[in-house]
């Protein structure tokens, strides 16, 4: 069975982080490992606490998952401080790990900043390149790149300038626009590919961007090559938000149904 582990921090009402990314992993049937980076007091109303993990603690669940059970793919999320960027980098490299998708967690659906400048210039300089994608929104694309995002050119030409600069694939991910949730994937080689779908009505989509990054980490350790590991993410979420419109969990922004029946 094929492995798949999520470095990413803990979401205490289940519906993101690392609980969505384990289910998402569990739903294509492979196997989840976990590496967490930081707990979390939250519900679908909001966060009301963050307690970080030491970054050494971060470096030994990282010994231990590689060393025993060696993942397949990987999928970082929710990083904090700079001291667990570098540890995690550090992590990466010492274990040689392949199909890392990277999910530059910077800024929160309020537009409130996540991470320090601190942390946000270790994560540009030591994380990012040892990416094999990333999957930034458009608020953090917009920090990544320095520059606003108002349509679909200007998103085009930062995944375009965020791959040139960092080496890597850059998948920047619409989804804020009224009518439509359409990604863009610019490539280190320097392809263009737009994966395009409506805007499904809905506010339970608490845990998206976790949900799609997991979903293309283990899509792409059953061998799927990026374009095809993305346009079935794209799919596998597109239903996941689809059938969780009727799920009436929390008072707040609800999860989506990574769980849903494989045949409508």
């Amino acid at each position: 069975m094929k492995a798949v582990v999520s470095i990413a921090g803990s979401d205490s009402s289940g519906g993101a982080g690392i609980q969505a990314d384990i289910k998402t992993i569990a739903a294509h049937h492979l196997f989840a490992e976990t590496v967490i980076t930081a707990l979390t007091a939250q519900n679908t109303l909001g966060v009301t606490g963050v307690h970080e993990v030491p970054a050494a603690f971060v470096s030994e669940q990282i010994d231990a998952v590689f060393s025993d059970i060696r993942p397949d793919a990987v999928k970082v999320g929710m990083v904090s401080s700079a001291e667990i960027i570098r540890a995690i980098a550090g992590g990466l490299d010492k274990w040689h790990a392949e199909n890392i998708v990277v999910d530059p967690v910077m800024v929160a659906t309020s537009g409130a900043r996540l991470i320090g400048e601190d942390a946000v210039l270790a994560l540009i300089e030591e994380l990012l390149p040892r990416a094999s994608v990333i999957t930034p929104n458009i608020p953090e694309a917009q920090v990544l790149c320095g520059c606003e995002l108002s349509d679909e050119e200007s998103c085009e030409r930062a995944a375009v300038s965020l791959a040139r600069s960092l080496g890597v694939n850059v998948l920047v991910k619409g989804g804020h626009g009224a009518h439509d949730a359409n990604d863009v994937l610019a490539t280190r080689s320097g392809e263009i590919h737009w994966f395009r779908h409506e805007a499904i009505p809905t506010s339970n989509t608490h845990g998206t961007g976790c949900t799609l990054s997991s979903a293309i980490a283990t899509l792409a350790a059953c061998n799927n090559g990026l374009e095809d590991a993305v346009r079935q993410a794209k799919a596998y979420i597109s239903k996941a938000i689809l059938h969780g419109k009727d799920l009436h969990i929390g008072h707040g922004n609800g999860p989506l149904c990574h769980f849903f029946p494989e045949e409508e």
